[in-house]
């Protein structure tokens, strides 16, 4: 994976996780993330919710189809800066242990607001890149 890619994955703020049911019914969803060189998690926060957090569809669909994609882009409305980072993977639900709690201190020493968040009562997504596409016009930085 380009430097670049590396680089976008640590430090872009959202990305959109696709995943689905068994069925495949999708489901799109922007999520904060974090990168840590070889995984990638996703906490479920205490944002208002409409189900509880083991109940979630992404959550659900995990459970039952854990190939998951994942991107992160930059759009500009000059084409000529587009890139962005694919991430094809396994994901699975952690609700405790070394890498549970490993992901969540990542997760708050990237978003402030996870402070004031009760995250180890909820779960995290953990995602197991299988393939990862970049891709940036030949003019993007």
């Amino acid at each position: 994976m380009p430097m670049w890619a590396r680089e976008s994955l640590a430090e872009a703020r959202v990305a959109h996780l696709g995943c689905s049911t068994k069925n495949g019914k999708p489901l799109v969803i922007p999520v904060c993330f974090v990168f840590d060189g070889s995984a990638i998690y996703s906490a479920i926060d205490e944002k208002p919710k409409r189900s509880q957090p083991l109940s979630l569809r992404r959550i659900s669909n995990i459970i039952e189809n854990p190939h998951v994609s994942l991107v992160v882009d930059e759009y500009y409305e000059d084409w000529r800066r587009l890139r962005y980072v694919l991430v094809d993977g396994d994901a699975s639900v952690l609700t405790k242990g070394k890498k549970f709690e490993a992901a969540i201190s990542l997760l708050r020493n990237k978003y402030r607001q996870y402070d004031r968040m009760e995250l180890e009562a909820r779960p995290v997504i953990e995602i197991s890149p299988l393939r990862i596409v970049a891709w940036k016009s030949k003019d993007a930085r």
